[in-house]
């Protein structure tokens, strides 16, 4: 994979690793709506690819592969983010959602049911429920915001270097330590989803089989999952260091 200079040989990676870029986004687009488009997704995970390849610093193996999937899939990610395609009504109906589970946890020390965020929301059950549905893929994206700082991501952090700021390595354990927590709050059936979804990655028909349910209702587990991590990450909720803020702006 180097030309004659020594150089990395950026055409020859690049067919090599095509075939990642196309798999992570058939992945993405079984979590996404219709409206997003296959081909949008590669063209985005390629220039992923492409900065993958021109950072890395060491040799082209299976650690470059796990670096260039991390790097290709938040370019796909940043895509998505960039194109806004989700509704702004919608959109601050997920911020509604997010700030009634940050308020009534707060209220009850304890996560709140469906039911009790519908009513505080002044919805029924079902109109709260086909909010989260409608919302299939939003949270998804915006998960990621949990890392990183202005421009800089968590990949940018982690660049392979000789050295790193214990500073800053500090405050991502941190970070990791609030999300571990965060997660292990979440009521039971929505954190056996997410282990699903996110450790042994099924898929949403898959986990809907596991857990004896439909598609769609996954879907919806999947999304108020990730509004109560969202909420635990809002600044109202007074855990955030001043040195590093979650982005969660929707």
């Amino acid at each position: 994979m180097y030309n004659a200079a020594g150089q990395p040989d950026r055409e020859q990676l690049v067919q090599r690793f095509v075939p990642l870029v196309k798999r992570i986004a058939y992945h993405l687009m079984a979590r996404l709506p219709p409206s997003v488009q296959f081909e949008d997704l590669v063209q985005n995970g390629m220039l992923g690819l492409l900065d993958a390849i021109d950072r890395y610093q060491e040799g082209f193996g299976a650690q470059f592969e796990t670096y260039a999937t991390q790097r290709t899939r938040g370019a796909m990610l940043d895509g998505l983010r960039e194109n806004d395609w989700l509704p702004r009504n919608l959109r601050r109906e997920l911020r509604r959602i997010e700030s009634a589970i940050n308020q009534l946890e707060h209220a009850h020390g304890r996560a709140p049911t469906e039911r009790e965020l519908a009513e505080a929301l002044g919805m029924t059950l079902a109109e709260y429920q086909k909010t989260l549905q409608e919302a299939r893929g939003h949270q998804l994206v915006y998960l990621e915001d949990f890392s990183g700082d202005g421009d800089e991501d968590f990949l940018d952090r982690h660049l392979p270097a000789a050295e790193g700021d214990p500073a800053e390595l500090f405050a991502d354990r941190s970070m990791k330590e609030l999300l571990v927590r965060a997660i292990d709050q979440l009521p039971e059936r929505e954190k056996l989803m997410m282990a699903l979804y996110y450790e042994q990655d099924l898929n949403l028909k898959e986990i809907g089989e596991v857990m004896g349910v439909t598609e769609s209702r996954v879907c919806q587990l999947h999304t108020q999952a990730i509004a109560r991590l969202r909420s635990k990450f809002n600044p109202a909720a007074g855990i955030q260091s001043k040195s590093r803020k979650a982005k969660i702006d929707g």
